[in-house]
């Protein structure tokens, strides 16, 4: 929900709570049409071996039935409730997770980054959902939300213009390039049960180029967070700080892993992408262009407070009379 709480865009509670459950019943969809694909392999390894599939508990048939109808009911409930596009998003993931990735798993590393794809759109999914842009056009163009210093005072800030293309691009960047320490460091756990399985993942055939491609992700971050979400406008520059000690201890982290290739730094780089995600986007929400938050809670300033006491003593007169 990323990309609805971070849109500018207004979102009825009915539009919310349908990008939700059709969301989750792409995701649904998407996840038994893997197990079902992979019930011999999940045989294989320690951590899938109790899957539902994998057990007998229930049968591919009723796993199938039930891919199928979350696979209709998801994308149909995000087309007539919320927008074709995010209907769209939603169908193309399925495909891309249960289809490409689930089948590039068992032949190529590159696995790995299309199940990045995969990872990075429903955020985009709830920047269409409130009706967002995802490309370029006259009505919605690129704009740049440069840092107050290079900007001229006596200009005011147009907020209609973060609904621009670098916002949801922003947004897929920020989870694509998270899953990469999250996902690399928990491959290089368990990869004896990788290699068990005969999946080609990069922490069997290559561990210290796994380690790189978590490090090399990890401060890729710093500037999505630090430069592409206030350029975006999703943010004020003010993120551009406050976000860098998380993204300091995740670097740090990461660079331990790199240099050392030991199992406890691989650990540690996989506990810290447990809490990063949650805390950058709180800090995001905190920083939302546009939200005075101090306001919100009575700490408004007293032009502020003075205009509102001249509106509701003008109602009151209205009222009177």
């Amino acid at each position: 929900m990323s990309g609805v709480a971070l849109s500018p865009l207004p979102a009825s509670l009915p539009i919310l709570l349908s990008t939700a459950v059709g969301t989750a019943l792409c995701c649904a969809s998407a996840n038994a049409l893997n197990q079902l694909q992979e019930i011999p392999l999940d045989a294989q390894m320690a951590r899938t071996r109790n899957r539902p599939l994998v057990r007998r508990a229930i049968t591919p048939l009723h796993a199938t039935g039930f891919a199928l109808v979350t696979g209709t009911v998801g994308p149909a409930i995000l087309w007539t409730m919320v927008n074709p596009t995010t209907a769209i998003l939603g169908a193309a993931n399925i495909a891309l997770y249960a289809g490409i990735y689930t089948w590039m798993k068992r032949r190529s590393i590159a696995s790995t980054w299309a199940g990045a794809i995969v990872g990075g759109i429903p955020p985009v999914m709830g920047w269409t959902a409130c009706g967002g842009t995802l490309l370029p056009s006259v009505a919605h163009p690129t704009h740049l939300f440069l840092p107050p210093f290079m900007l001229d005072p006596a200009v005011p800030l147009d907020l209609a213009a973060i609904d621009n293309p670098l916002a949801p691009f922003a947004l897929f960047m920020f989870l694509y390039s998270w899953q990469f320490p999250h996902f690399n460091a928990l491959s290089y756990l368990v990869r004896g049960s990788y290699a068990q399985a005969g999946y080609p993942m990069l922490s069997v055939l290559s561990p210290p180029k796994n380690a790189l491609v978590a490090l090399r992700h990890s401060l890729l971050l710093v500037p999505i967070c630090s430069v592409l979400f206030p350029l975006s406008g999703l943010t004020t520059w003010w993120l551009a700080l406050t976000c860098l000690p998380a993204n300091a201890v995740c670097v740090r982290a990461a660079w331990r892993f790199w240099r050392s290739g030991s199992e406890k730094d691989a650990r540690v780089v996989f506990q810290h992408s447990l809490w990063y995600l949650p805390v950058v986007l709180g800090l995001m929400m905190a920083h939302k262009q546009g939200v005075d938050w101090w306001s919100w809670v009575g700490f408004g300033k007293d032009e502020d407070r003075e205009e509102e006491a001249v509106i509701e003593r003008g109602t009151v007169a209205v009222e009177g009379v």
